[in-house]
């Protein structure tokens, strides 16, 4: 293998031992690059991966003097096997385990009636926020915000109530043997960063470090003074810090290292990402490959279509469907189903369990809320499918969807996406663009709003998984603006026009194969 300038760079700063950042963009072989470092030293190494299945790949690709590992195998043969009998114990509801703690009592808070059992899964979700987070101890800030009770002297009497719950729940689950809080994973990793462990090895890699949680940021850190540390991966592809994740690689105290050249795709593409790596203000700018055929513009029948939510996903299968093909969902139709079900209990006058909608008494509530409520904004696509199709239809459309490796189209969210990657994609219509601002211009005319950071990072996640052809749909917007950057990459054209034939969708695979060839391109230029 032939190395690009930046990994020769990158192998040049490991050998001196120093604290290293690599910021690697969509497709340029980060993976790769990682192994390469490894096999030219005998100094013995750990890597952390971000899931198993990518820890199980890169078992195969590492020399043997690196053990590759996630955060939670770690803890787990530490500590965790102690919690193995409890980690088997079976399911029960959230309103169970709260009576099992005490928590028997609903309470009133502004106009919302909060049943014991919301009660109850707010005091779950805070013991999980608290085993992401890095603190010592629960307190106030780890309780979850819920729909519906947006006002902060609201929320500031949930925590009071809630908090002695949690730190209770806590306590339960130190226990080995048994306890009322069924037992999970994230419970010893926690259990184990508080022990402040240290890790054996002369040095560290973090892989997909821009998605970190708090908690393993600090197990991380905290080998600093025995072993070299290098952090891998993509701040602009920093898009779960919703759910808690953190981008750990900007303020990191080390040499900084880029790798811009993108082995999955062409020019072409590499100009589209580059303009919302710039309106995100990424610290890197990607290069496409010359000799990989990479072209934008529309797809009859694309291998994937990635969608901004769930709900869109659910629309994207919806219409598939209506077109005979054999539709599949990364990640599966459950968590559709469940909103589904949720609606249906609303429709039908009864409440939720679902944990969005925990505090709507009917249907016409959660309407009033997602119309009026700035906060229940989001809601509004959920509302206006489920009056539009109904429940019933919905849970038809989520029978009927096909596993992968038969489908003939994949739809996924883009979160779901991240790390996969395919030869045609196309961009579903539920990537909107940002509202018009109050400002006029010199005709009268209202201004386009700002687009937000955290959506242009995950316009460039989406637009960054195909191969051959990129279909922009929903955020083919983005050219019509006056005050969008250019395409980039040495001003190529980005108006390439392609028609996909008709193909099979591969499975996604992962985006660290730089050496495998190019598959045709499914688009013929226009």
């Amino acid at each position: 293998m032939t190395l690009t300038d930046e990994q020769t760079a990158a192998a040049d700063a490991f050998r001196t031992g120093d604290h290293l950042v690599l910021q690697a963009g969509a497709g340029t072989g980060k993976t790769t690059t990682l192994a390469l470092l490894a096999q030219a030293t005998r100094r013995r190494g750990r890597y952390l991966a971000y899931n198993r299945a990518i820890a199980r790949d890169a078992a195969t690709r590492f020399p043997p003097t690196v053990t590759c590992k996630t955060a939670h195998a770690l803890a787990y043969a530490a500590l965790g096997h102690r919690y193995t009998r409890r980690l088997n114990a079976p399911r029960r509801p959230a309103g169970q385990t709260g009576q099992a703690l005490g928590l028997t009592q609903p309470a009133r808070l502004g106009e919302r009636d909060v049943t014991q059992r919301t009660l109850s899964y707010a005091t779950l979700r805070t013991v999980t926020r608290f085993c992401h987070s890095a603190d010592p101890a629960i307190t106030r800030h780890h309780v979850p915000r819920l729909r519906g009770l947006d006002d902060p002297d609201h929320h500031a009497q949930l925590a009071q109530m809630i908090v002695p719950f949690a730190r209770k729940a806590w306590a339960d689950l130190q226990h080995p043997e048994d306890g009322a809080v069924r037992f999970e994973h994230d419970h010893y990793l926690k259990i184990w960063a508080l022990t402040q462990p240290t890790l054996g090895a002369d040095y560290l890699l973090l892989d997909e470090a821009q998605d970190t949680n708090p908690v393993v940021e600090q197990i991380f850190l905290n080998q600093r003074d025995h072993a070299q540390l290098v952090m891998v991966g993509d701040s602009a592809q920093a898009i779960y810090g919703w759910r808690g994740a953190k981008d750990v690689m900007t303020g990191f105290d080390g040499t900084t290292l880029t790798l811009s050249q993108s082995f999955r795709f062409g020019p072409h593409l590499a100009a589209e990402a580059n303009r919302w790596l710039q309106i995100a203000d990424a610290p890197i700018r990607l290069t496409g490959t010359n000799t990989v055929p990479t072209e934008l513009g529309p797809l009859s029948r694309p291998d994937a279509v990635l969608c901004r939510t769930n709900v869109g996903a659910l629309a994207a299968v919806m219409t598939l469907l209506t077109t005979g093909q054999r539709v599949a969902l990364v990640g599966g139709g459950e968590s559709l189903r469940t909103l589904a079900l949720a609606a249906r209990d609303l429709k039908e006058g009864r409440r939720t369990a679902h944990p969005e909608l925990v505090l709507f008494t009917c249907w016409g509530d959660l309407q009033d809320y997602a119309a009026h409520d700035p906060a229940g904004g989001d809601l509004q696509p959920l509302v206006d499918l489920i009056d539009t199709h109904g429940p019933e239809a919905i849970l038809a459309a989520v029978a009927q969807l096909a596993p992968e490796e038969r489908a003939e189209v994949i739809v996924s969210t883009t979160h779901k996406a991240k790390g996969r990657e395919w030869a045609g994609v196309k961009i579903a219509d539920d990537f909107t663009p940002p509202k018009d601002s109050e400002e006029r211009d010199d005709q009268g005319r209202l201004l386009p709003g700002p687009i937000d950071d955290g959506e242009a990072r995950l316009a460039y996640v989406a637009v960054t998984r195909a191969r051959s052809c990129l279909d922009l749909g929903g955020l083919s917007w983005i050219h019509d603006r006056t005050d969008a950057p250019g395409p980039g990459s040495g001003g190529l054209p980005v108006q390439a026009c392609c028609v996909a034939e008709d193909h099979g969708a591969p499975a996604g695979t992962r985006r660290d194969n730089p050496l495998a060839p190019a598959a045709p391109s499914p688009c013929a230029s226009g």
